[in-house]
């Protein structure tokens, strides 16, 4: 048994009720430190504590590496309008020891302020309803432009808000809204009508004014990996990977699933913690246990060791980490007190990925864990030194009070360490890169920021790709080309794609030559630029059948945009391939093309997707028949079923169409009207009824 545990155990069974026994105390900075078990690999120390911050949220170092950091002290009550205390702090360190030793608030009386964002020499704010652009445009570091850019976002919940700005490589900033219902308009374009964000993420671009739904939801973390592949953390669920962009997943109402995230933890929720379990969490959860087991219901719940509070996933893709980090994913756990890490793998059959738990290869230890129950790792950076910076919000409790039964918070105080919080730095013991260069990326000439796209560091290509989007400098177009066409490094090459297509200067030319780029990350941008040249249509459809699944399978989603004669025969070719893959399923059915006549036509004349039956194709089939019958149309449903009224046709596959058909015209927007003859002859000769498959076909068609 955990040492922590023992002690827990001890004070229960003594008796002690006061909140000083049921409850830790805090511990200074440097006592913490102590309390840490963390990777042999690395090392942490200090770099701000109190009372320079107080309940940190998030972290950034703008392109001159300055330090922001967002403070949320209201956390875990809503403030009354207008007196939000939320703050945004300057961090400064005058000796240059590594450790904060000063503070300058640069914006404050915030309400709910969750994310920053370096943008034109300011900060992005995501704090709900709004997102804020704020500057300092007088040098004392003090906001004095406090300008909002979007509003309507959902307010109620404090654990439910937009948060997580972050900058994509494809030029969109993009924020986590947890689906929760909004209507957003842009101050800054009203006459663009509003969007409603149910079960939405949200993504922008300020310069242009877009704004639009994204994948999601996303929570409390959220992260790009070096391909631009979005990962996102929802508390018990640690990762999750958007697949399927919303753009695709809901050009076609009739979808039957417009799900565009894949949960890679694979359900898996364990962890390993050393702090035993509060004492309400342990009671509240004996509790529901006991009811669980008096109703008779098989559920289970654990008050400790499992995901609950999983937040601010994060992708390692800075310079200093050894090879073997380099793409893993932190998850901090506020409830377990502990940072998990993920290996991200792609997958080689399918365009996800692998999430693997590489702490049961380190003995069941995590990568960092504490005997500190104060501590709450809540979010993480990645520097411009390469090191990777811990958010610890640092409370007593990190817990909203609706949640807890009454006579449980009687000794609790939520709002106890307001007036504490910490960032950390994790470096590696042995460093890949040294290179201590302070960052003066806004003094730099445009020239200069090109030959950044190519840094080891994401940080800095990320920064150098922004910046020369912000000037808009022209100039450095051929320079830009050739290192899209030249250099060896393909993180390089796709950088500066984007540096083109941000200054507009992408031609078909120059799309085709990344569509047949040797590194696969590269061709899937190129083949999602393509929808915009129609004369790369042939380029277009041979990438469907790409070696790498990934670009395959955005090939397949691009391919969505034509409705050309051409598209329903390569769409088929591509469920032939990918039989049994859902995401591929989904990527041919969302379209107009792979949800007409034509792709079933074109399976058939194919050959081989009918021949023999597998739960992927029978899966396809219904969810067709499905969109068939949802859309109402009955000359559509008569094709369909003439389609497979042959005796060649096995019954497996009639059910298959029958039960969509069905379940579609149940869920259409008319619904099942009662002279509708075929539709209720359908239902009623479905094989429960007795009536064989073949002749019930054959009668709905005559009708």
């Amino acid at each position: 048994m955990k040492r922590s545990h023992i002690l827990f155990l001890a004070l229960v069974l003594t008796g002690f009720s006061c909140s000083k026994k049921r409850y830790a105390d805090a511990l200074t900075p440097e006592e913490a430190l102590k309390s840490f078990q963390l990777n042999e690999d690395f090392n942490i120390e200090v770099f701000a504590a109190e009372p320079f911050i107080a309940d940190p949220v998030d972290l950034a170092f703008d392109e001159d590496g300055n330090t922001f950091v967002v403070e949320m002290p209201d956390y875990p009550y809503k403030p009354e309008p207008g007196k939000g205390r939320g703050r945004i702090k300057l961090l400064l360190d005058t000796n240059g020891d590594g450790r904060v030793d000063k503070a300058t608030v640069f914006a404050d009386s915030i309400s709910e302020a969750t994310s920053i964002l370096p943008w034109k020499g300011g900060l992005l704010v995501a704090a709900a309803p709004n997102i804020w652009f704020m500057k300092d445009t007088t040098g004392d570091f003090q906001a004095d432009i406090k300008k909002v850019l979007f509003k309507g976002f959902f307010e109620t919940n404090s654990e439910a808000q937009i948060t997580c700005l972050r900058y994509g490589i494809d030029n969109w900033i993009y924020v986590s809204n947890n689906g929760q219902a909004g209507s957003v308009t842009s101050e800054t374009h009203p006459g663009k009508p509003a969007l409603e964000m149910r079960s939405a993420d949200f993504r922008f671009k300020p310069e242009t004014g877009e704004f639009e739904q994204e994948s999601g939801p996303g929570q409390f973390g959220q992260s790009f990996n070096e391909w631009g592949h979005r990962f996102v953390t929802q508390n018990t669920i640690r990762i999750q990977h958007m697949v399927m962009p919303w753009r695709y997943a809901h050009r076609n109402e009739s979808l039957p699933s417009k799900k565009g995230v894949q949960d890679i933890s694979n359900g898996d929720l364990t962890m390993f913690q050393e702090t035993p379990p509060p004492y309400w969490r342990a009671e509240r959860t004996a509790r529901r246990v006991k009811e669980y087991a008096e109703q008779g219901l098989d559920r289970k719940e654990y008050a400790e060791d499992h995901f609950t509070g999983a937040s601010g996933g994060t992708v390692y893709a800075g310079q200093t980490f050894p090879e073997k980090y380099v793409g893993n994913i932190f998850i901090g756990e506020v409830a377990g007190n502990l940072v998990h890490r993920d290996l991200l793998t792609p997958r080689t059959d399918s365009p996800t990925y692998f999430a693997g738990k590489d702490s049961i290869s380190e003995n069941n230890k995590e990568f960092l864990s504490s005997t500190d129950p104060w501590f709450r790792p809540d979010n993480f950076t990645v520097g411009h030194d390469g090191a990777l910076y811990v958010v610890d919000f640092y409370r007593q409790h990190i817990e909203t009070p609706v949640s807890i039964p009454e006579d449980l918070k009687t000794d609790m105080d939520f709002i106890k360490g307001s007036d504490m919080g910490r960032v950390y730095r994790i470096t590696p013991k042995n460093p890949v890169s040294t290179d201590k260069t302070a960052p003066k990326l806004s003094k730099m000439s445009s020239a200069e920021l090109v030959t950044l796209l190519a840094h080891r560091g994401q940080w800095w290509r990320l920064q150098a790709q922004r910046l020369l989007l912000d000037r808009q400098d022209k100039s450095v177009i051929p320079a830009v080309t050739a290192l899209f066409t030249d250099d060896k490094d393909p993180r390089a090459r796709l950088h500066a794609f984007f540096v083109l297509d941000g200054l507009k200067a992408l031609n078909a030319d120059l799309v085709k030559q990344a569509m047949q780029d040797p590194a696969a990350g590269v061709r899937e941008y190129g083949v999602m630029s393509s929808e915009q040249y129609p004369q790369l249509l042939e380029e277009l459809i041979k990438s469907t059948a790409d070696s790498s699944v990934r670009v395959a399978f955005q090939a397949t989603l691009s391919l969505g945009q034509f409705s050309t004669k051409e598209v329903a025969p390569a769409m088929a070719r591509v469920l032939e391939k990918y039989p049994n893959d859902p995401w591929f399923k989904m990527a041919v059915l969302s379209s107009k093309a792979g949800s007409s006549p034509e792709i079933i036509k074109s399976l058939s004349a194919g050959g081989s997707f009918f021949r023999e039956v597998a739960p992927g194709k029978i899966s396809f089939l219904e969810d067709y028949a499905y969109m068939a019958g949802s859309g109402n149309r009955k000359e559509e449903t008569r094709k369909l079923l003439q389609l497979f009224s042959g005796d060649d046709t096995g019954e497996e596959w009639k059910l298959a169409m029958l039960r969509g058909l069905m379940k579609g015209m149940k869920t259409s927007k008319d619904g099942i009207k009662p002279d509708d003859n075929q539709k209720r002859l359908l239902l009623a000769m479905l094989p429960s009824s007795g009536t064989k498959v073949h002749d019930a076909i054959e009668q709905i068609i005559d009708l």
